[in-house]
């Protein structure tokens, strides 16, 4: 999809407002009524050389170090803890067929592969063919998920 120079500046002007890329593809719709899915509006906005900025995070001191979100590196894997108990590693090695792939560990200890699709579709794998995460696991996932993937520039 072609954007008139106008439309450019818009969503320029839209990154400056600190939107995030799931943002910009809801006002795309809204807005021009174009549809386009999350990796197409990812591929637009690097086209375009623009980069959503970085939310400003507030450094708070914690009495106890291990309290502190940390980063490891396992058997290849970028591990990402946060105090939800929801956890993301990202695969170096990526599953075929996917854009990127990974696994994730929900607060009551189920665990999921998941995927990234060519389309920008994710797709979830649970060990348990049965289980359902919480809705509030799903969204911590979707949220680090997107932040570690943004951080990765993939």
């Amino acid at each position: 999809m072609q954007l008139t120079d106008e439309q450019k500046k818009i969503v320029a002007g839209w990154l400056e407002e600190g939107l995030r890329v799931a943002d910009v593809q809801e006002k795309l719709v809204e807005e021009f009524s174009v549809s386009m899915t999350y990796m197409e509006v990812r591929f637009l906005l690097d086209d375009l050389a623009l980069a959503p900025k970085d939310p400003v995070e507030e450094v708070v001191e914690k009495p106890d170090a291990e309290e502190a979100k940390e980063t490891e590196v396992t058997d290849g894997n970028a591990v990402l803890d946060d105090p939800g108990n929801v956890s993301v590693t990202v695969d170096q090695v990526v599953r075929p067929g996917a854009l990127a792939s990974g696994k994730v560990t929900f607060s009551d200890g189920k665990s999921a592969a998941w995927y990234l699709d060519e389309l920008g579709r994710l797709g979830l794998v649970a060990d348990d063919k049965s289980y359902k995460p919480s809705q509030e696991d799903v969204m911590a996932f979707q949220t680090k998920l997107q932040d570690e993937l943004a951080r990765m520039r993939i």
